[in-house]
């Protein structure tokens, strides 16, 4: 019986020790600065689509005469991102010439939550509202 107390204390103690990493592994949305909507013009430097945000590299700048910059835009799964938003593995390219709207990171870095995409060329429009998009039930969102 004493064997099976210790074992017990011993399994409640890692549990323990791991649940607050665990919690720790996904962050909130609260860096992006939701009260600004910024906009830029640049090309598509990389795509990743993977769990658990897809991201966009973009180069552009704010203003037209800027210095181009790196950007990263940050989304939803890409899940979320099917189901809700009309968005495929390669409905934005590299190499693709875009307008950027998104949510600028509040610690003035370069990159923010994308909240819309629109490729110059075709005048094709991709939304990306990750708040919206993170709640329970998209499904019954739309």
């Amino acid at each position: 019986m004493k064997t099976i107390t210790n074992l017990f204390k011993l399994a409640l103690f890692i549990a323990i020790g791991i649940v607050p990493f665990a919690v720790n592994a996904h962050h909130s949305t609260t860096m992006f600065d939701r009260t600004q909507v910024v906009t830029i013009t640049g090309v598509v430097k990389e795509v990743q689509w993977t769990n658990p945000h897809v991201a966009i590299f973009v180069s552009g700048a704010v203003k037209e005469g800027d210095e181009q910059s790196l950007w990263l835009m940050e989304m939803t799964s890409p899940g979320n991102l099917i189901r809700v938003g009309g968005w495929s593995r390669t409905a934005v390219k590299a190499g693709d010439k875009v307008v950027v709207e998104f949510f600028p990171l509040r610690n003035g870095g370069k990159g923010g939550a994308l909240k819309k995409i629109t490729e110059t060329q075709t005048g094709k429009v991709y939304t990306a509202d990750i708040f919206a998009q993170e709640n329970a039930n998209l499904e019954q969102s739309k």
